[in-house]
């Protein structure tokens, strides 16, 4: 061995100096005794345990991935579908880590993400039904030697419950498998594109540490630097980039623009974090020129993590875009680059709250990025194939298709729209179509809004006037002060979607029932029910409403003498039912919007069920009709042309052999008998045959459809065990904004509103305009969020273009092309020469009015992230919108009328409401119920609980001495129970002495120390 103890260390020498084993067998059978200590080895078991370890592919998987990574740190060319080790495989790992020792090569850095990958469902779910297949495999064994061999049948031995188990709880209970966020598009589409630590396999909140959670400089490109949770989870849990990828391995790649030369391409390939390494890359927002050439001499460059100054020659590659850098949500602020890093976390996250409202406005000051959100989330409707609007209404679209349609699929696309239904966070999902009938469309065109889109675009809020002053003390700390219009004119309400259910179980005393004949209510509490006992849909429900009416059966009791009378008066059902009927809970009042009613298969359908499915089987009816009579229609309109022209040999009675076949010969025979002609040119009736044969399979796959979809739904429901029947009754609630709801901007300005004044009372701009929200200026220097200052500014000069727009429109002298003309000389002006020669210069003058109408309330406007306007282009906005470049003006005192002293910051912010409404916080308790053990009022809102007097409150009223008011409240408002009674009686008496007893708790405690044999009496100790 060549040991210089320099450049070569003696370590391999001095292992093997230390260790006892001398030979291969020795080491085998110390291997086997590590391993499996109290067998004693043989030469056999023990090889077989060491192969098995890491050469056996049966009980070793090295996989695909393991194989990729190990070649490109050991410098190795093993094929990657070689899962086991090899002996060179573990000698390069030898040499690399005595080569390290030696201070050779470089240590890995754990958090690199090439060391870390996303291991995706598919992945995992396999995982599992491994695991279940190997259960399988093991009762399967078992099953095999306990039964004659010769006579069993393969179904016999083959159970595939332990498989479908293994899948059923990765998919019900594992860490991973959450809920949706489905509060507005862009929680639907960031909760997709989440990335986490946690869960099975990987870390734990207390153990990761600070390194773990940091940003690396391989998440650029790849792991959104901003967006993540503010609590334990931060760091842990991220956001995938926006053109970020997942490779076939779980390494996350990141596009980048192929450089040539010092010349960029526009050919983009994906690289991941390792592959990454050996290239210099250049900024997205470098400058170039029109050649595509490097314009500066040192270009501001990464290779391997540094930043250095580059010559444009040595650059290989570029980044995409400015904004690849961070994930849909923080791509979706405007002017992030001006705002702090913890309040565009917070703002990103926040947008993720925003409650769909019940009219949706895209942004005046958005990013771009809008419309592909919008798209991506699937909450638009677009269009799959181009064809023309054959019919529509609320509830669907009808398009005839117009392009080539292949063989085996449809004419005709169907489009169901959602109307008013419940997401998982109660929020509303309703979509309206934008088209009419008549309209062309293409494929990719958006028909239909859904819930926060606006014509097509991500619209989370609205966009309002802010001014940016203090008044009154109504806006200290965050507080947000609202002007009665906002209110009045439902600019943020939102629909909201409770959904309450009732079972009806078979118990031992006999089948609980759905009924109308409640005992002890009076007809004024069934007014809203119909003879099923069931809601009627658009009833107007208040909290204690009885929703559905439900009895049970209770067990006999002793009878007073008044029930006896009662039951001699009425007869038996007076007594033997209770009431267990579902009402509406404190809080909630709205409308019945739907109710669905699910029986056990077998069990009578009561009245309501069935018009609930005469309802649907109609609806899919029309659908049905519908689709056949655009399929009629497309397909007489292919026969015609094949027809016309020919020369009949055999047909109907309405047809003699031999005439020439015209428009008016097909217009005097019913369509239906078009098939049975036969003409004499052989190429066109085969056309015909296939033509006709097409229609067939049409009809018959249309009708087939319909029977499935109508035997499933007369089918029975799959009810869990021992329910007869279940009932959901679905309630829209309007919630219009009220003091203590929370509001937030994009840029992490959050707030809680405090008090809405009346529109009078507002600050109000020169031209009598009352601002909508006044916020507090002090909110802004230390968050160091600027990006909001900005958008006021951008927002209002948009406002204001809109304004003049609104002025040109309404100038009545001008015609139509006067009108046009002005408009594209103003649009010139606003929008960029590419934008304008693309999307304004080709309409008409008619089209260039109509869009200019939907600019009236301001121009929209988009600055990308890290690419957007600069202040320069928001004074020069400011300037042609013809309002002052300092973006600030003079407001008068809604209350005086008088000017404030200094000019004001006004301008058009998009608000957003958020999904912490006062609504559900809000809770009073008087008598509700009690824990069983303790006897003291459960806690919680949901648990109509009360509010805790703890430890520490205790304390304060010790500290004032005030005894008696602390014996109660420890005593008869808590948990003693006869105190709690004799308390009552005294207050119904009108007197004020009564006596406080032993606390249940304290019952509790004794009991508890007797389960510990320490055996506590409380002797009455008298003087």
């Amino acid at each position: 061995l060549d040991i210089d103890h320099v450049k070569v260390g003696p370590h391999i020498r001095n292992t093997l100096v230390g260790d006892k084993v001398e030979n291969w067998e020795m080491a085998m059978s110390e291997i086997y005794r590590v391993m499996r200590p109290g067998e004693p080895p043989t030469k056999e078991t023990a090889e077989a345990l060491f192969d098995g370890l890491f050469f056996d592919g049966e009980r070793y998987d090295l996989s695909a991935v393991g194989r990729v990574k190990m070649n490109m740190r050991l410098d190795l060319d093993a094929p990657d579908d070689l899962r086991v080790l090899r002996k060179e495989d573990i000698l390069a790992v030898l040499k690399n880590l005595v080569n390290l020792k030696d201070g050779k090569g470089v240590v890995d850095d754990i958090d690199h993400l090439g060391n870390r990958r996303v291991r995706s469902v598919g992945e995992l779910m396999e995982n599992q039904y491994r695991i279940g297949l190997l259960r399988m495999e093991r009762a399967i064994r078992e099953r095999m030697s306990s039964i004659d061999i010769d006579t069993v049948m393969p179904h016999d031995l083959v159970n595939a419950k332990p498989a479908v188990a293994a899948v059923r709880e990765f998919f019900g209970s594992s860490q991973l498998s959450q809920f949706m966020d489905q509060t507005n598009p862009l929680s639907e589409i960031t909760h997709k594109r989440r990335l986490s630590a946690l869960g099975p396999g990987g870390l734990t909140r207390e153990r990761a540490g600070f390194e773990v959670r940091d940003v690396h400089t391989t998440h650029y490109g790849r792991i959104c630097p901003i967006e993540t949770p503010e609590g334990p989870n931060i760091g842990l849990i991220n956001s995938l980039s926006i053109f970020a990828k997942v490779n076939k391995y779980g390494f996350i790649e990141a596009p980048y623009r192929k450089v040539d030369g010092g010349k960029v391409s526009d050919e983009v390939i994906y690289l991941s974090a390792m592959e990454e390494e050996k290239y210099t890359i250049a900024q997205a927002n470098t400058e170039l020129d029109d050649s595509g050439s490097f314009v500066d001499d040192l270009i501001d460059c990464r290779e391997a993590g540094e930043h250095h100054l580059i010559k444009p020659e040595n650059i290989t590659l570029m980044d995409v875009s400015p904004k690849q850098v961070v994930s849909v949500a923080a791509a979706l602020i405007p002017f992030l680059e001006n705002d702090d890093a913890n309040r565009a976390l917070m703002g990103s996250n926040m947008q993720r709250q925003a409650v769909p409202l019940l009219k949706a406005e895209s942004p005046f000051v958005g990013t771009g990025m809008e419309r592909v959100v919008a798209r991506d989330s699937g909450a638009s409707i677009v269009a799959d194939r181009a064809g023309i609007i054959d019919q529509v209404d609320a509830r669907r679209i009808v398009i005839r298709v117009s392009e080539d349609v292949e063989d085996g699929t449809s004419g005709v696309d169907i489009y169901t729209l959602r109307k008013f239904q419940r997401s998982n966070q109660n929020t509303c999902i309703n979509q309206r179509p934008l088209v009419k009938v008549g309209d062309i469309v293409g494929r990719g065109d958006v028909l239909a809004d859904g819930p926060s889109t606006d014509m097509g675009e991500l619209a989370l809020g609205r966009n309002v006037l802010v001014a940016f002053m203090p008044w009154n003390g109504y806006n200290f700390e965050d507080s947000i002060l609202i002007s009665e219009r906002i209110v009045k004119d439902d600019v943020f309400t939102s629909i909201h979607i409770e959904e309450l259910q009732v079972m009806a179980r078979d118990t031992k005393l006999g089948p609980e029932d759905i009924t109308r004949d409640i005992p002890n209510v009076g007809e004024e509490g069934l007014k809203n029910l119909d003879e099923a006992g069931i809601v009627y849909i658009g009833a107007e429900v208040h909290p204690g409403d009885i929703l559905v009416g439900k009895i049970t059966p209770k067990g006999e009791s002793p009878m007073t003498p008044e029930e006896k009378l009662l039951r001699a008066i009425f007869g038996e059902k007076a007594a033997d039912v209770r009431d267990t009927s579902m009402r509406l809970s404190p809080g909630v009042s709205g409308t019945v919007v739907e109710v669905r009613v699910f029986n056990r298969h077998g069990i009578d359908k009561d009245e309501r069920s069935v018009a609930i499915e005469r309802e649907e089987i109609e609806r899919l009816s029309k659908d049905r009709e519908d689709e056949q009579s655009i399929l009629d229609r497309s397909i007489y309109t292919r026969l015609r042309p094949l027809l016309l022209g020919n020369v009949v040999a055999k047909g109907p009675s309405e047809v003699v052999k031999g005439d020439k076949i015209t428009d008016e010969l097909l217009d005097e025979v019913a369509k239906g008998l078009w098939w049975q002609i036969v003409v004499d040119d052989e190429k066109a009736m085969e056309k015909i045959d296939l033509l006709h044969q097409k229609f067939q399979e049409d009809r018959d796959r249309l009708r087939a459809r319909f029977e499935e979809k109508i035997e499933k739904l007369q089918r029975g429901d799959e009810l869990l065990p021992g329910v007869l029947k279940m009932v959901k009754v679905f309630v829209a609630v309007k919630r219009k904004l009220q003091p203590g709801d929370k509001m937030a901007g994009r840029h992490g300005n959050k707030g809680v509103i405090s008090r809405i004044l009346p529109q009078e009372d507002m600050p109000f701009l020169e031209d009598g305009t009352p601002v909508d929200i006044v916020l507090n200026p002090l909110g802004v220097p230390s968050r160091m969020n600027v990006g909001q200052i900005l958008e006021t500014h951008l927002g209002w000069a948009s406002r204001s273009l809109g304004v003049q727009i609104s002025e040109l429109l309404d100038n009545y002298s001008a015609d139509q092309k006067q009108k046009a003309d002005t408009l594209r000389d103003k649009f010139k002006k606003v929008y960029s020469p590419e934008q304008y020669k693309a999307e304004i210069a080709p309409l008409n003058d008619e089209d260039t009015v109509e869009m200019s109408g939907n600019l009236r309330n301001g121009i929209p406007m988009a600055t990308p992230v890290f690419d957007g306007a600069h202040e320069a282009d928001i004074c020069d906005m400011l300037e042609m919108a013809g309002v002052d470049r300092s973006g600030q003006v003079d407001l008068y005192d809604g209350r005086t009328g008088e000017k404030f002293d200094r000019k004001v910051t006004v301008g058009y912010i998009y608000m957003l409401k958020l999904h912490h409404l006062v609504d559900d916080k809000i809770h009073a308790r008087s008598i509700g119920p009690y824990s069983l053990v303790t006897q003291q009022p459960l806690g919680g809102k949901a648990q109509f609980g009360g509010q805790r007097f703890g430890e520490m409150e205790v304390w304060a009223l010790q500290a004032y001495g005030a005894a008696y008011t602390l014996q109660e409240m420890l005593t008869v408002k808590s948990d003693d129970v006869n105190g709690r009674t004799k308390v009552y009686e005294a207050i119904v008496r009108g007197d004020d002495s009564f006596e406080a007893g032993i606390p249940e708790s304290f019952n509790v405690l004794v009991k508890e120390m007797k389960s510990l044999c320490l055996n506590v009496e409380l002797l009455n100790v008298t003087d």
